[in-house]
Formats: C-alpha cells, structure tokens, sequence
C-alpha cells in the first residue's frame, strides 16, 4: 500500500482554502459587504503564487470576488459563430471570455478512445491455465512527443495519464 502523500506547503493550500470560504461565508450572509470580501480576495492573491493555485474566481481588475448574481454576471454569447461565456464583474466592469464548444467531446468519449481502452487477453494466460488478470502484463512504453520546431517545451506521453 502507498504511503500518505505529503503536500508541499500544506499550510498554504489550508490558508487559501479559508480564506476562499470565508469569502463565500461573507457574501452568502451580507451580499453588501463586498469590501471585507475584496481585501480577502487581495490576500488569497498574495498567497497565490506560493501554492501555484489559480483562483479563477477573483476579479482581475479590482479583487472583488465573482459570484454569479450577487457581484458578477454570466452571459452566454455567440459572437463570430464562437459561443462563449462572459463573466461580468458589478464593481469595476471587468469582463471574462470563455469559449464554449458545444460539439466539444472528450478524449475518453470518442470511438479511438473506446477502442484503446480494450485490451485483448493475452495468449500465454489461456495456454497455462492462468486468468488474464493474474498475469502481469508490461506497462505500455512512454513515448514522448514536442511541439514542432520547438526544442525548449514540455513532453508529454502519447496516451492521456487519466486512463
């Protein structure tokens, strides 16, 4: 069995996330108290960098936080045939663009995908008597990739590591 995971900078992740409850703490009790919730959002930013977290959820612009129908707004929009949502900060008018594909699919949901995930048993596992649970099959070979032309990026394997 695999040991516990030790997370870096545990203190960090556990200020962040009470400072991200207190916020919605706030707002859910006095949707008026938006600048006790906007200092509270400048501090989690503060510590943001530390804990390599992105908080999506504060405004750019003025800090305040953005909480659908109380300081922001969500529109769904279709400018130049690309639906998209726009998030709409109440306080300084700071807007957010985020594309919408409906025809988007999943890796795991498409056909290539499907057929990846079936494994054939292998035929050592019949002749001798074995389940082809039992046998242990070799992990499959990492191939790494780049980008083209690029020699200084990031690899990544050939299958998706959620699989």
């Amino acid at each position: 069995l695999p040991g516990p995971t030790i997370i870096k900078d545990k203190e960090v992740f556990q200020r962040l996330s009470f400072l991200y409850q207190a916020v919605h703490c706030i707002l859910r009790q006095n949707p008026e108290n938006q600048e006790l919730a906007r200092f509270y959002c400048h501090t989690q930013k503060q510590h943001q960098p530390a804990a390599h977290v992105k908080t999506g959820s504060i405004c750019k612009s003025c800090f305040s936080p953005l909480v659908p129908g109380v300081s922001s707004t969500l529109r769904q929009r279709k400018p130049h045939n690309q639906q998209c949502t726009i998030v709409r900060c109440l306080s300084c008018g700071f807007t957010k663009r985020f594309l919408s594909n409906p025809d988007n699919k999943l890796w795991s949901e498409q056909p290539k995908a499907l057929l990846e995930k079936q494994t054939p048993p292998r035929e050592g596992a019949k002749a001798s008597g074995q389940t082809p649970s039992s046998v242990q099959q070799p992990p499959p070979p990492q191939v790494l990739l780049s980008r083209k032309g690029n020699t200084n990026c990031k690899f990544w394997t050939s299958q998706p590591s959620c699989l």
